[in-house]
């Protein structure tokens, strides 16, 4: 079932098709209530550097997201997520994503969705092929948290793009140098694919990631050490995708869930029909639309 109603595959250019863990499509090529008085917003809990805005009341916290939101189109007021919790919860790896000796050697757990009864949902973007500057105006403005998923070979020629997105309080987490199918490849090749992007990332932006997501979202056993032996601690799939214009599902009734993780792409218009800003009114439309908050995904590990 989950095969069958896998979403799209991460990274796929818009409107290919889905393939599972373990599994790729071969003709698929790699190239993405108001606040309480002086509460910060989306951010409140982030790790240092994030650029929360405070604000003497409530009501002016209100007054100041209607207006972010009116300047960029959305109809409604993106929701604000509750304080992040002061337990965390406990993470496994999703049935039918292990891989053989998965418990047992202390792999990273794979996992979709972050247990939670609070209606929030994790906003993921991979790979950083597109580099738009009024994205990033958009997202500082909303005030809204996302986790970016970075491959080397697409952000290489501007990294300085990244570094200012980390400075708003955006985790850049690895997505291997170069995006293969990592099950074609053997485990030192893996490990190389992943320990790689790690030293990018520890040299670029000033530490290393915790958090890896396979190409495709397809990985094997190998593709898991290699990750741990990398200091991955997590590896985030997602159980949705988000388009410019359509979103796709991997559970069969096509409903977003309390505590999902949506996957989209760093990718314009030559390659969607729109632009990232675009992307995210459609994201943010739905989300809000149907009572869910967008929350930081590291707030919940």
């Amino acid at each position: 079932m989950l095969a069958v109603a896998a979403i799209a595959a991460g990274c796929a250019p818009a409107g290919t098709g889905a393939s599972g863990p373990a599994h790729p499509t071969p003709s698929r090529q790699p190239l993405k209530a108001p606040p309480p008085a002086t509460t910060p917003g989306p951010h409140a809990g982030n790790t240092p550097g994030t650029h929360a805005k405070k604000f003497k009341s409530a009501q002016s916290a209100l007054a100041a997201r209607a207006a972010a939101a009116k300047r960029w189109g959305l109809p409604r007021i993106p929701l604000t997520p509750p304080p992040p919790p002061a337990t965390k919860p406990r993470i496994t790896t999703r049935e039918g994503f292990e891989v053989d000796g998965h418990e047992k050697l202390g792999l990273p757990p794979v996992f979709t969705t972050v247990p939670t009864k609070q209606r929030i949902v994790f906003l993921t973007i991979d790979d950083g092929a597109e580099k738009d500057p009024v994205f990033l105006r958009m997202m500082d403005d909303l005030q809204v948290p996302y986790t970016a998923f970075l491959s080397d070979y697409v952000i290489k020629d501007d990294y300085g793009y990244f570094k200012r997105m980390q400075r708003s309080g955006v985790t850049l987490n690895n997505h291997t140098l170069h995006h293969p199918y990592l099950p074609a490849l053997s485990y030192r090749r893996q490990q190389y694919e992943i320990c790689g992007m790690q030293e990018v990332i520890e040299e670029r932006f000033g530490k290393p990631a915790l958090l890896f997501r396979p190409p495709f979202g397809n990985y094997d056993r190998d593709s898991l050490r290699a990750a741990k032996s990398c200091g991955i601690q997590y590896v985030p799939l997602w159980n949705e995708e988000v388009f410019v214009d359509h979103w796709e599902y991997r559970e069969w009734d096509q409903k977003i869930r309390s505590g999902d993780i949506v996957l989209t792409h760093f990718r314009g218009r030559e390659d969607w029909k729109g632009t990232m800003p675009d992307m995210i009114r459609r994201f943010l439309n739905k989300v809000t639309a149907e009572g869910y908050a967008v929350a930081r995904l590291e707030d919940y590990l």
